[in-house]
């Protein structure tokens, strides 16, 4: 069965939200009944817009909907003068259309090129629409997240879930099996291990992306970390010293994607070798087509950031300063300095 195209993954949210003709509305219904992965996006969809059931709808008052009618007359109306301006003004350019076969291909084009501008309107809004969506649910999963940890913390005397490593030891190697902590992913692993996240909410909804597998219980217990970076696709904060969620109630827990480490090898025996370019230090994450990121704090607060600079010292929270190369071993000196990685 081949992947979904975007076409069909738009056609699933436009369904979910109510915004399809009776002819796509078959079409989406047709494609969830007999495809896998479009039943598990509907499912989701639909799971994640239940909150909204709850909400009990509010009659609109006479005057609103008597405006909003007068508003909607006088747009209409208005487009069509501008049609009728736009329309006279090609007929009156002295240019060579003397017959009536040209005239009337004149007028096609012209509405033609009035009907792609308002379509390319409506696309930008629907994409504005789409990436507004997909933050809210990324911002959603990172409260998830928040919440397990808190729990964690609460059931385990103050501790949050950190591993044991060494001096020099790399942070990149996410799904590297073994008993060395070589990822710094392994944390957030152990919400998902010991069952308080689950795993879906490590993966932003704003990425496109080939689908990801569930995870039963015991393959989870199977696990040490993510099984690949396709799994996490969020960038946790690699701390200095031992960090204690008193110290880290203004920092930065997790964000979405490094774009440094978009891609990190698959070959745990070859040395990390990024280097940091103009490109690399200004580009946002990848997640949300490169629109910004969202961050989750210590406090649990949630925001959304259109640069890469956060907090009065406007620190890069994907880069350390000084940094030309990346090895993945290298640590901030300060927690003023914020890194968040892979």
């Amino acid at each position: 069965m081949s992947p979904l195209n975007n076409h069909q993954k738009h056609l699933l949210f436009d369904y979910c939200i109510g915004l399809t003709s009776k002819e796509e509305t078959a079409e989406a219904e047709a494609l969830i009944s007999s495809n896998d992965e479009a039943a598990e996006i509907y499912s989701k969809l639909k799971a994640a817009l239940s909150p909204l059931d709850s909400i009990q709808p509010q009659p609109c008052p006479d005057d609103l909907a008597e405006r909003t009618i007068i508003r909607l007359n006088d747009l209409a109306r208005a487009s069509q003068i501008r049609l009728q301006k736009l329309l006279a003004g090609e007929q009156a350019k002295s240019v060579a259309i003397k017959g009536p076969f040209w005239r009337g291909l004149g007028k096609v084009g012209t509405a033609a090129a009035v009907f792609i501008i308002f379509l390319g309107a409506l696309n930008a809004s629907s994409n504005f629409a789409r990436q507004r969506y997909y933050q809210n649910r990324c911002q959603a999963q990172m409260g998830n997240v928040f919440r397990g940890l808190g729990d964690y913390v609460a059931d385990n005397d103050g501790k949050l879930p950190v591993v044991v490593t060494s001096a020099g030891s790399p942070w990149w190697m996410v799904g590297r099996p073994g008993e060395e902590n070589f990822s710094n992913t392994r944390c957030m692993w152990r919400l998902v291990r010991e069952d308080y996240v689950d795993p879906p909410n490590f993966v932003c909804p704003g990425r496109m992306q080939k689908r990801v597998i569930r995870f039963e219980l015991l393959q989870v217990k199977k696990y040490k970390d993510f099984p690949g970076r396709q799994y996490i696709t969020y960038s946790t904060k690699i701390c200095c010293k031992e960090p204690t969620m008193e110290k880290l109630a203004q920092k930065i827990l997790m964000a979405d994607l490094s774009p440094l480490f978009e891609v990190l090898p698959s070959d745990f025996s070859e040395p990390l070798k990024i280097p940091v370019d103009e490109k690399l230090l200004n580009v946002n994450s990848i997640n949300h087509n490169y629109r910004g990121q969202n961050i989750l704090l210590g406090d649990g607060s949630i925001r959304f950031l259109k640069t890469r600079f956060y907090g009065i010292t406007q620190d890069d929270i994907y880069t350390l300063k000084n940094i030309l190369y990346y090895n993945g071993t290298e640590r901030p000196s300060c927690e003023e300095d914020s890194f968040n990685a892979p």
